[in-house]
């Protein structure tokens, strides 16, 4: 400001040294209008204004432009650290905006990939589930021929080929030995029981075992006082009750052994076997259910 300042004074100056020199000692012509002695100064000091005002405006111009350089610098290199950290947080925000994408995109492919092995798991386990029914249900046909008899007192260089004859003479069924194809004792579930091991009958037919097992349920139901025992076969000793069921599988063993507890905890007054399924009923007038599995007897109220 000071050297804008300084020009207009020079200029001032040099105007009015100019205008006090022009024809300030020449004589008016002769017969010439007069003149006004303030006109020149008047115009000269309107043109003094004008150069004035340009020569503030192109002072003022060029200081505003050199300031507007000096700070176009000076911002410039204050915030360039600043720039170059955002260019850092844009490229590192872009690497993990990527990187997010690729997650997602796995996430989804991932997901999938659950889905159908969920879909492959349950199809499997309903597969699984339907093979084991069959089994079960296969390895019991392969027991249809055979009956199971229960707590027999055992003795040494016993004929179970014998025993299983005169029981069946006892209970009014005729079977011949030709009809017996085998017999053995099974091995105890639990050793340190007492009770004696079970006798495992092979007959020729599944019609010859079904004549036995209703023969000693009429028995049984002639004789409510005296149902089948060991005396009726000639043992000695204690009097001890004969059961003759069918030969069920471990699986089936099993679940007839819950029914028969879930009938007790429940007052059901009937469980009984027929063709290797195993059935209860609550009383004399109630419908039958078919135990197929534990689920159902959960269900049971």
């Amino acid at each position: 400001m000071s050297q804008i300042q300084t020009s207009a004074k020079e200029v001032e100056n040099t105007s009015m040294r100019n205008i006090s020199t022009t024809r300030g000692n020449k004589r008016q012509a002769v017969g010439s209008p007069p003149v006004s002695p303030n006109a020149e100064d008047i115009v000269t000091r309107a043109n003094i204004r004008e150069i004035i005002e340009d020569v503030l405006k192109t002072e003022l111009s060029r200081a505003l432009s050199d300031f507007d350089d000096r700070m176009k610098v000076l911002l410039n290199k204050e915030l360039q650290p600043i720039n170059d950290k955002i260019s850092g947080m844009e490229a590192s925000l872009n690497f993990m905006n990527n990187q997010y994408e690729d997650l997602l995109k796995e996430h989804a492919t991932s997901t999938e990939a659950v889905r159908e092995l969920q879909k492959e798991n349950s199809e499997m386990k309903t597969t699984m589930s339907s093979l084991k029914t069959r089994l079960e249900q296969l390895e019991q046909q392969t027991r249809s021929n055979n009956v199971e008899i229960q707590c027999l007192p055992e003795k040494k260089q016993e004929n179970l080929f014998n025993i299983v004859s005169e029981l069946s003479k006892t209970v009014g069924c005729s079977i011949e030995n030709k009809d017996i194809l085998h017999c053995t004792r099974v091995a105890k579930l639990n050793p340190e029981k007492n009770r004696p091991r079970s006798i495992i009958v092979q007959l020729a037919s599944p019609r010859i075992r079904d004549q036995l097992l209703a023969s000693v349920i009429n028995f049984n139901k002639s004789n409510r006082d005296n149902k089948l025992n060991s005396m009726h076969l000639g043992f000695a000793g204690p009097k001890t009750s004969i059961y003759v069921t069918e030969h069920l599988s471990p699986t089936y063993k099993s679940l007839h052994a819950s029914a028969r507890l879930k009938a007790k905890e429940l007052g059901y007054k009937f469980v009984w076997v027929r063709g290797g399924r195993i059935f209860m009923r609550k009383a004399e007038e109630s419908e039958h259910i078919m135990v197929k599995n534990m689920d159902i007897l959960k269900k049971l109220s």
